[in-house]
């Protein structure tokens, strides 16, 4: 696999090797030891989650507050979408910056997105499935958000305002102005 650092500390972009011929393709999505071999990163996932969406669906910006931080590890299996991480560590020299990737069932990427982060996605495609590996257990009370649209994160989400999808919850979250930050 090969890794590619971001202008984020420990934001990674992990692109698979992929074995190809006229039958199609493969490759290992996840493998503990070559995972920990390339980044250096002892991570337990211990939950996988899976979304379908369609064009236009904007998910995020969510994160999970300590104690039940959650670093994750995102692929998409069909489709395309812009992946977002947004810093939220309160210390750190790139608080309040974000890093966007494409991911692809064409591209095969991964992204990693560490704790102290929040973190969403755009769909570009007509349809996507997207798989998230988390190394925490989800818990609805310690959920946080921050608004996808924040003029402060200034996101290109790739797509107009108008084509955009939203839960109810993710049309109220609230802005990063006055955001305090759990990590």
């Amino acid at each position: 696999m090969n890794v590619v650092r971001t202008h984020i500390a420990d934001v990674l972009v992990i692109e698979p090797r992929l074995f190809g011929d006229d039958r199609g393709y493969f490759f290992e999505s996840y493998n503990v030891r070559d995972f920990l071999s390339a980044t250096g990163l002892n991570i337990d996932f211990v939950q996988d989650n899976e979304s379908r969406s369609r064009y236009g669906v904007v998910r995020g910006l969510h994160f999970q507050k300590p104690p039940f931080a959650q670093a994750k590890l995102v692929r998409v299996v069909v489709g395309k979408v812009l992946d977002v991480a947004v810093d939220l560590r309160q210390h750190s020299p790139t608080y309040g910056q974000h890093v966007a990737v494409e991911l692809s069932s064409d591209n095969h990427r991964q992204f990693f997105i560490p704790r102290g982060f929040a973190h969403g996605f755009a769909v570009l495609s007509d349809d996507v499935v997207f798989q998230y590996k988390c190394d925490n257990y989800y818990s609805p009370s310690h959920e946080g958000a921050l608004a996808w649209d924040d003029a402060m994160l200034a996101i290109d989400w790739h797509l107009q305002k108008s084509d955009v999808i939203l839960s109810e919850k993710d049309a109220h979250h609230p802005s990063f102005d006055g955001f305090v930050s759990p990590f």
